[in-house]
């Protein structure tokens, strides 16, 4: 630890995005804070560091497309709003086609960096197991999904509501040089490029449909991790479902899903993919790469039996295999009011996953608004949510009251979220069929950014 400036600061419980996020804006607007990471003191069960800002599960911070996909637009507003986690996540890009990936552990440790550096932050290693002490008159827990049992229990003491919680699943990362490019070719999807690739930045394993369906068998058939009792009836989150989960749905479910064929072409075969596994990069060295979509509960022994079916990977070498773990969230429609501060007791706020958003820049997003409502807090600044117009307000509308608290599920940020458009005549003019949609949604962009301009 080292001894900074402490009068009267924001503290903030846990040293994921969101956490890092709000730590960074709080001490940016010149408001001491105390960020603390139970990490390594505690470990969990899906962390592999003492990293701040880990990122345990993919690599990829999806969409880059600010002008057609609401996560995009999430991206440039959170630049909009100087975030670390941005800023970072662009320094560590590797190629993804059209999204936003990064390597993972320059990603870490340069966000790591940044905060021990910053004046106004202290980092304390330690696991606050219960309620934070009284005199903590500012506090964010943004503990994500492994929330340690003690503030678990606490939380739901004081918020009154039964805990929420649902499973979230890794996905395996190999070797590049143990795949097989007689088979397997790189493209991106309709060779689109993004934020740092070239257009043929993922690696593609074609099957037929022979090979399809035998694979199939062998998710169903495949031996599971076995859930203890209190965790059987814990729902997963849609978002990030076990590929056999989604095998079991239906043959054909992982066909129309993350093992669509579309907008590839094999330069290794005449022969049309009735399946392709896409591999992205995980690391700047371009060393490793992950399974896109194949977060798994499978036994590490089933798995990799099963994925080396996979054409080009028959001799796969896995640095990490996929695994499982708990997520919990809080039935924050109920719980929080506009400035994420807990109803039943105001000096503590939430952010990140812990509200019920998914998704990495979700969670970076609501810490980057609750650190900011700390702050103004603490310096006496009246402050107001983004607009609902924006990705973030829209973010914060549902998990703040939009949400049905009856049936609260975790949510990526999506169009759906933000106030309609409608496209005047004029805006209309020559559109046809899905024209008119891209056109909508491009309006809705830029009206958030331009928004989102004005609350930064």
């Amino acid at each position: 630890m080292t001894n900074k400036r402490t009068d009267n600061p924001i503290h903030i419980i846990g040293g994921g995005l969101a956490g890092s996020e709000a730590a960074w804006q709080a001490a940016e607007m010149g408001v001491p804070v105390v960020l603390h990471e139970m990490r390594p003191v505690r470990k969990t069960e899906a962390h592999h560091t003492e990293g701040l800002a880990e990122l345990v599960c993919s690599n990829s911070f999806r969409s880059d497309d600010k002008e057609y996909n609401a996560v995009g637009v999430l991206h440039e507003e959170m630049r909009i709003c100087n975030s670390l986690i941005m800023r970072e996540g662009d320094k560590a890009a590797v190629p993804a086609g059209g999204a936003l990936a990064v390597d993972r552990d320059v990603f870490s440790q340069n966000v790591t960096k940044t905060l021990e550096e910053h004046p106004l932050v202290t980092i304390e290693r330690g696991e606050i197991a219960g309620l934070p002490p009284e005199d903590w008159d500012s506090v964010i827990i943004a503990t994500g999904p492994l929330t340690s049992p003690d503030l678990a229990k606490a939380i739901q003491e004081i918020g009154g509501e039964d805990e929420l919680a649902f499973f979230d699943a890794i996905a395996p990362i190999m070797h590049k040089e143990s795949i097989n490019f007689d088979i397997a070719w790189f493209q991106s999807r309709y060779d689109k490029e993004g934020p740092a690739g070239t257009g043929s930045d993922y690696i593609n394993c074609p099957m037929n449909k022979e090979q399809y369906y035998a694979f199939i068998d062998a998710l169903i058939d495949a031996e599971k991790t076995e859930f203890k009792e209190w965790e059987k009836n814990t729902p997963y989150f849609e978002g990030c479902m076990p590929i056999e989960v989604m095998a079991s749905r239906g043959v054909e479910t992982l066909r129309f899903g993350p093992m669509k064929p579309v907008g590839l072409t094999n330069p290794n075969s005449d022969e049309k993919p009735w399946a392709v596994v896409q591999l992205r990069q995980d690391n700047a060295l371009g060393t490793l790469y992950n399974m896109v979509g194949f977060q798994t509960k499978m036994k590490y022994g089933a798995q990799t039996e099963a994925f080396r079916m996979i054409p080009g990977l028959e001799n796969a070498e896995f640095l990490r295999l996929g695994g499982i773990h708990r997520n919990t969230f809080i039935n924050s429609p109920k719980l929080l009011d506009q400035q994420l501060r807990m109803k039943a007791q105001p000096r503590i706020r939430f952010a990140g996953q812990i509200t019920g958003c998914e998704g990495y820049v979700e969670s970076a997003s609501v810490g980057l608004m609750a650190g900011r409502f700390a702050a103004a807090e603490r310096l006496n600044i009246e402050s107001f949510p983004p607009a609902d117009t924006t990705a973030m307000g829209a973010l914060l509308g549902h998990i703040t009251g939009g949400g049905n608290a009856d049936t609260f599920q975790p949510m990526n940020v999506n169009f759906g979220l933000f106030p309609p458009y409608e496209l005047s005549t004029e805006e209309k003019k020559g559109l046809k069929g899905k024209e008119k949609g891209r056109a909508r949604k491009k309006a809705i962009a830029n009206r958030a950014l331009n928004d989102m301009k004005k609350w930064a």
